[in-house]
């Protein structure tokens, strides 16, 4: 057995693909499996290989994805981004059925590869949903916002697709500090991603705790519409989990 192993960025797992799908035209796709790094226990019967993102291999599996549907890339493109360990090897035996039939793996949902993909890609548009509408975003000199958020699934560019279209003449910055990277969006211009050296993460991290009359006036909004006896902790948990609210102004 063969596992590939990557790092959890869709440019990784898209590279990670392409090189598995090249050593199994070899092989046979029964003798490959993928995981995302780093592996916790190490399975003392197979052979491992790290594979780090190439632009040209991402590129590549993108084409070739694109080929066969735009729902398939769309669901690839999703599920790609899910936190799962196991995301990765999911896709993988997706599309080997996908090269397979073609466009017709859409209405194949009692498949087990569509279904795991399908669960997938529910999983990861629903936290996208979530934090487009609890992402908060701080004025820096009323020049550019910035907003922290710490997602679980890699998120931040299908929430920075929904800011662009409402805020498109602003400088804004999503930063996703887990991953260490920011969607960076200049005014009147496409947006892009960048990955965030020490430094440049230390200076965004600042900026959160910058104060404005606007924080103000949210604070005071969010309690003043509070009707205190119809507070219900349990369903407000509900709908705005803890684990989201770290960076929330009217928490802080």
């Amino acid at each position: 057995m063969m596992i590939f192993t990557c790092g959890g960025s869709y440019e990784d797992a898209a590279s990670c693909i392409y090189s598995a799908w090249e050593y199994a035209l070899k092989v046979g796709h029964d003798d490959v499996r993928i995981v995302r790094g780093p592996v916790a226990q190490l399975d003392m019967f197979a052979e491992y290989v790290h594979v780090d993102a190439d632009s040209d291999k991402a590129e590549k599996f993108t084409r070739s994805v694109r080929r066969i549907s735009d729902l398939v890339y769309r669901n690839v493109f999703y599920a790609l981004r899910s936190w799962r360990e196991d995301a990765v090897d999911a896709v993988y035996r997706y599309l080997i059925l996908a090269f397979k039939v073609g466009k017709d793996i859409e209405h194949m949902l009692i498949k087990r590869e569509v279904m795991c993909i399908m669960e997938l890609v529910r999983n990861v548009s629903n936290e996208s949903h979530k934090f487009r509408e609890m992402t908060r975003f701080t004025s820096v000199d009323r020049k550019v916002y910035v907003s922290h958020i710490e997602p679980r699934c890699d998120v931040s560019l299908l929430v920075a697709g929904h800011f662009a279209d409402r805020m498109p003449s602003e400088h804004w910055v999503i930063v996703d500090d887990g991953r260490r990277t920011a969607v960076v969006h200049p005014a009147d211009e496409c947006m892009y991603v960048k990955h965030l050296t020490d430094e440049e993460f230390t200076t965004l991290e600042r900026a959160e705790y910058e104060e404005d009359e606007y924080t103000d006036m949210w604070r005071t909004f969010f309690s003043a519409v509070a009707i205190e006896h119809r507070e219900n902790y349990r369903c407000q948990r509900n709908l705005f989990p803890l684990w989201i609210r770290k960076h929330a102004t009217e928490f802080r």
